[in-house]
């Protein structure tokens, strides 16, 4: 950093007017490991839909999917169309987003979507990085690597795919499938060296430095020593490393020859890394669910319950349970997701599917436009004074409620707060989403002798916070920051 830039270490809040440099990393050569940045999903060949990408940006604007931040989409955008002249699709109309999901990923379809994740961006140390990432998925695109591997597409299965940005996993009921399975796998060494090579020759071309893709490749490589050596979690983005060597001359080879393709000048950056990096939302609090009052927030589903005023609320990874002031003596309700299966009416689901041969009568309704149906359980050999089972169709899940009226409780009050419950589900807003997850990146200049230690006594980081904000910074595994050095920490 140059000194006239370097401040005391007073932090900068999300709202603060600080503007950060825009700093670039000097053109160097480094050793690497290849960049696997990939999850480009889309139809196999001979697909009987023309625009895989439409649908899913469909699906995902209706779950709230996309990252609430008009300036790190915008950021993105041109960032990717200052690549795109550069690749033999010239010309051609590109599609840039950034996803609200906390796991590092990246993606391509192949009719020219491209999404990357905040989480990965969280890890990201510069503009060339994030450029990095960008120019390795518009080259699986341009190299037809989705035609070649022939990859499940991911058609009505945006669920399990925000799933898996927030969780590597499934909750509420087995959301992975196929589509998430074929997301997390990659292409292959071959195809990825090419990304990388491809990649890079873009990123030259338009005044980025290609030196970037191994700079990447190491924060994914912190990432996977993080996950299986700290965390304890399965190996970094795409089974990183797996399939891929810890050195492969050819990808550094690759990546140095690009460096030929670099203008006489390099070019502005396209916006200010830093102060946007300052306010950014880190991780996913909500991401396995999450209770607040008596409202009960799932980032990945994307759904929010809210039980009666008062109520006692928990969870597991199957289910949420509500219980009333008083205990279930009172009341209780618990709500579940299932599997969605052929299509039948809520009635039907009953016997059909749950196979319920004690409900006793019920009716068919519509609750905020979709199917759902509400049924008395018979209770004459127990102390219950009413059970009650609901069916809630939305869109294509199939949410279950169970409900019982305790021997202290009122029957009609309890019929009420039932139907209430029912009322209340719905998508989380991105209004949801802020007050779900509160935590966000901070941008502080480091003073002399700071420590990561030191900087995680207040940090709201539940697990590793130390190592965590190390990993934010690129130190993982044993470095400090350096005095007047930006550092990302989470407040």
């Amino acid at each position: 950093m140059h000194a006239a830039t370097k401040r005391s270490s007073r932090t900068a809040s999300a709202g603060s007017p600080r503007r950060f440099p825009c700093t670039r990393r000097r053109i160097r050569r480094v050793v690497g490991l290849p960049l696997v940045i990939t999850a480009a999903v889309g139809l196999a060949a001979g697909g009987a839909f023309a625009s895989p990408g439409d649908k899913m940006v469909k699906e995902l604007k209706e779950k709230e999917g996309f990252y609430d931040d008009e300036r790190w989409q915008e950021y993105v955008r041109a960032i990717g169309e200052r690549l795109l002249p550069y690749t033999p699709d010239r010309g051609k109309k590109y599609h840039f987003y950034v996803l609200d999901g906390a796991v590092l990923n990246a993606m391509a379809m192949p009719e020219s979507h491209i999404f990357v994740s905040r989480g990965l961006i969280a890890y990201v140390r510069s503009e060339d990085e994030l450029a990095s990432v960008i120019g390795h998925e518009i080259a699986h695109i341009t190299a037809r690597h989705s035609r070649k591997k022939r990859l499940t597409d991911l058609l009505g299965k945006s669920i399990g795919f925000l799933s898996y940005l927030a969780t590597y996993r499934g909750e509420l009921n087995q959301l992975a499938n196929q589509g998430t399975a074929a997301l997390t796998s990659g292409y292959g060494r071959d195809m990825e060296l090419e990304a990388d090579r491809l990649g890079a020759e873009y990123m030259a071309k338009a005044g980025y430095n290609p030196m970037a893709v191994l700079d990447m490749l190491h924060v994914l490589k912190d990432q996977d020593l993080f996950n299986r050596s700290v965390a304890g979690k399965p190996g970094g983005y795409h089974g990183l490393f797996a399939s891929h060597p810890k050195q492969d001359k050819r990808l550094h080879d690759a990546v140095a020859y690009s460096q030929q393709y670099l203008p006489d000048e390099l070019r502005e950056p396209e916006g200010d890394f830093w102060n946007l990096m300052n306010g950014l939302v880190y991780g996913d609090e909500a991401a396995r669910g999450l209770v607040r009052d008596s409202t009960y927030y799932h980032s990945a589903l994307r759904v929010v319950i809210e039980f009666p005023d008062q109520w006692q609320v928990g969870y597991s990874s199957s289910r949420v349970n509500g219980v009333a002031p008083g205990g279930t003596g009172v009341g209780s309700i618990s709500v579940m997701r299932h599997q969605p299966v052929k299509r039948k009416s809520p009635a039907k689901y009953v016997t059909d599917v749950l196979q319920r041969d004690d409900v006793t009568g019920g009716e068919e309704l519509e609750i905020n436009g979709n199917e759902a149906y509400i049924g008395e359980v018979d209770t004459s050999e127990s102390n219950v004074l009413v059970g009650l089972i609901g069916i809630l169709y939305s869109r294509n899940d199939v949410f279950y409620f169970k409900g019982e009226c305790g021997p202290k409780g009122d029957p009609e009050t309890f019929r009420k707060q039932f139907r209430a419950t029912m009322d209340a589900l719905r998508s989380m807003t991105q209004d949801d989403l802020k007050i779900a997850n509160s935590q966000r990146i901070e941008v502080i200049v480091a003073e002399p002798g700071q420590t990561y230690a030191e900087l995680a006594q207040n940090s709201p980081i539940r697990d590793y916070p130390e190592e965590t904000l190390r990993l934010l910074n690129g130190h993982h595994p044993n470095g400090e920051p350096r005095a007047g050095d930006y550092v990302k920490v989470v407040r």
